[in-house]
């Protein structure tokens, strides 16, 4: 919560001038109502006529400035939010750069809660809980030494009233609103309706989407009966808020009149006093929320940041002294939440300009290492080195600036063909694009158009496109993860033979479970369970007639 206030400091200036405003408007409110009720009763008692001129000349300035300071405190007041709004989203959004694990810690639907739903709560944090009772107590502070004037008593009356709406009633909601946790059935209800849009296909075509709407309407009523709940707190106390700055008044009325009758009053001013109390009030009712909206701001703020807890790498430039080496020494790799490592000490180098294929049946953490190679994923334990540079120091866009890198999933944006090649290299004039296109047997014209997600696209022609990229950006380093598995076996080969071809002075390492043309790779590594169980070239490996023989010759039947 420091780092809210400290925000919001950063604009004093603004803070100030809104918390001036705010106070010259409640004070020329309460000064308002006063004036008039001693306008009143002066006028009972038929003063001069220029008296009358003088208290109404008053009258309509108090109501000016109330008016012009109301304006003032709602446009400074608001441009501090938005200007605070600014810094938080920039702060978050900031810590989230290169946090490219987050979906492997959260789920995405609680994930997208928080970046949205939790920064917006953050909105009523000065509007809400900061300037309310800064203004609150200005008001009922110069209010109290006027009325203290006139009558100790009553000043009394309205100290008491004061501190029972701005202590008192909202530390009781406090107590009550601790004893909810509405967060959890929130990040339930987000996950879930998430998912349920996600997999509503899936849904469909297994007849469960019924029942998953069921569920899903039933965290969505449990969700909504909590914020009634809430809702109807908050309505509560405005109500005991209102309850006792109107009892207040009725002590004022009945105090003051017997003040009056014994002589310590004078009546002039009874109706003055009576008003007086009537509308400082409205400065202190809206006191009841602000411990609900502070516990909400706390909540989204702690949420925010424990998605950015992540402590802070220092990177360093990545030295290119010479070609780039990759040695992987005693790397382990473990999920979250997950019992047994992904990988588990590996070690093994990668040379410049060889090849290098990195096989294993399924789940057998080939593209753990992978992921990890690209920085996706930090190491539990041990060591990945480029160049004896630790991999974690280098900054990630001078690593990636080296990779081309193909992923098992590649995202595809709505726009053209020509759009989605020249991501990876945007000076490519159209000859080049047309060149890479007749590599890897797409017959589209550049303008074609490409959905969102290349939903209009195959899964052989998203992979074919991925490895067009890969073309294109030709750096020093091709990172390839099972790259070629939605294709036939013709293309396949084509695809492979495109690879090694334009690839033949980079260095490459390929993840892959398909075992055929890698006699032509200079090393194989052989994954199973998480451990490197095998390694060496593919004669070396078929003659030790062990667990990649095995997968080979089951492979070939």
């Amino acid at each position: 919560m420091k780092a809210l206030y400290s925000m919001i400091w950063q604009d004093k200036k603004d803070v100030l001038l809104a918390m001036a405003a705010g106070t010259i408007s409640g004070l020329t409110a309460v000064a308002l109502f006063a004036q008039s009720g001693f306008l009143i009763s002066k006028a009972a008692l038929m003063p001069p006529f220029y008296i009358i001129l003088i208290l109404t000349a008053f009258l309509k300035l108090f109501g000016v400035v109330k008016s012009a300071s109301k304006y003032g405190e709602r446009y400074i007041s608001h441009r501090v939010t938005f200007r605070f709004m600014s810094a938080v989203r920039m702060r978050f959004f900031k810590k989230l750069v290169g946090q490219a694990n987050l979906l492997h810690t959260y789920k995405s639907g609680d994930l997208l809660n928080r970046i949205t739903s939790d920064v917006d709560v953050l909105q009523n944090f000065f509007l809400r809980v900061v300037y309310p009772p800064f203004i609150a107590l200005f008001v009922f502070l110069a209010t109290i030494l006027f009325t203290v004037w006139f009558s100790p008593w009553i000043s009394l009356i309205l100290m008491i009233g004061f501190i029972f709406t701005s202590t008192i009633v909202p530390a009781f909601l406090i107590s009550q609103k601790r004893n909810m946790d509405r967060s959890s059935v929130k990040r339930v209800f987000s996950n879930d309706a998430t998912e349920y849009l996600y997999g509503y296909r899936d849904l469909q075509l297994h007849n469960q989407l019924a029942s998953k709407e069921q569920a899903l309407q039933k965290i969505s009523l449990d969700y909504s009966r909590q914020i009634r709940q809430e809702m109807n707190r908050e309505q509560s106390a405005h109500f005991w808020n209102q309850l006792i700055s109107l009892l207040t008044a009725f002590f004022i009325v009945g105090v003051g009149a017997y003040l009056v009758s014994i002589g310590d009053l004078d009546g002039l001013y009874f109706a003055m006093l009576i008003l007086i109390s009537l509308t400082v009030f409205e400065s202190a009712i809206g006191l009841a929320v602000v411990p609900s909206h502070y516990l909400n701001a706390e909540e989204a703020t702690n949420r925010l940041e424990e998605v950015c807890s992540t402590p802070a790498i220092n990177s360093k430039p990545l030295v290119r002294d010479k070609r780039l080496k990759i040695t992987c020494d005693k790397v382990s790799y473990s999920y979250e939440q997950s019992i047994h490592p992904a990988i588990s000490q590996v070690s093994f180098a990668v040379s410049p300009g060889k090849k290098v294929a990195i096989v294993g049946q399924s789940g057998s953490g080939k593209s753990t290492i992978f992921q990890l190679l690209i920085q996706e994923l930090q190491p539990s334990s041990g060591n990945i080195l480029v160049n004896e540079q630790s991999i974690v120091e280098i900054e990630k866009q001078q690593l990636w600036d080296q990779m081309s890198i193909q992923l098992q999933h590649n995202h595809f944006f709505s726009g053209t063909l020509r759009d989605n090649l020249l991501l990876a290299k945007p000076a490519a004039p159209d000859e080049e694009l047309q060149h890479v296109l007749n590599q890897v047997f797409i017959s589209k014209p550049l303008d074609s158009p490409i959905y969102e997600k290349g939903s209009n696209l195959s899964g052989g022609e998203k992979q074919r496109l991925a490895f067009a990229r890969v073309l294109l950006k030709n750096t020093e380093l091709w990172l390839l993860d099972e790259p070629f598995t939605s294709v036939d076996a013709k293309t396949e080969a084509h695809l492979f033979d495109t690879l090694l071809n334009c690839g033949r002075d980079k260095t490459i390492i390929l993840i892959t479970h398909k075992l055929t043309d890698l006699a032509r790779m200079d090393n194989i590594l052989l994954m199973d369970n998480g451990e490197l169980t095998e390694s060496g070239t593919f004669e070396q490996l078929m003659s030790a007639r062990g667990l990649f023989y095995k997968m080979y010759q089951g492979q070939k039947r």
